[in-house]
């Protein structure tokens, strides 16, 4: 692989963090990501401890948090799918990019995510 094929796969991979509070929902958003190769992998880790603020009131409960590797260029397809499975009203859907990693992973993640016909 050259420098300018790692950079550019470097540039294009992000993680996309969503929680939700059962374990199901989190299997079931991780199956729908990948069957549409929206994704190449996602861990779930949980149940985690979780404290916020929601409509002028403290919460606390524990949720499944979820961590999805992907091309930058899904992420619209990735925040849809998620919103139309996720059961809270206002779900938690953020991505990081990627800047450093594995490079043999990176490429696996750009060729897992690649559509095929």
């Amino acid at each position: 692989m050259t420098i300018q094929n790692l950079e550019k796969i470097r540039n294009e991979c992000i993680q996309v963090v969503t929680t939700v509070d059962d374990e199901k929902k989190a299997n079931e958003i991780a199956g729908v990501l990948l069957e549409r190769r929206l994704v190449a992998c996602v861990q779930i880790l949980g149940p985690i401890k979780s404290s916020c603020r929601w409509k002028g009131k403290i919460k606390k409960g524990e949720e499944w948090m979820c961590l999805a590797n992907a091309r930058t260029e899904n992420y619209e397809k990735i925040e849809a799918t998620i919103k139309n499975i996720h059961p809270y009203d206002l779900p938690e859907i953020l991505a990081f990019p990627i800047h450093f990693g594995n490079s043999a992973y990176l490429s696996w993640i750009h060729e897992e995510t690649t559509f095929r016909s």
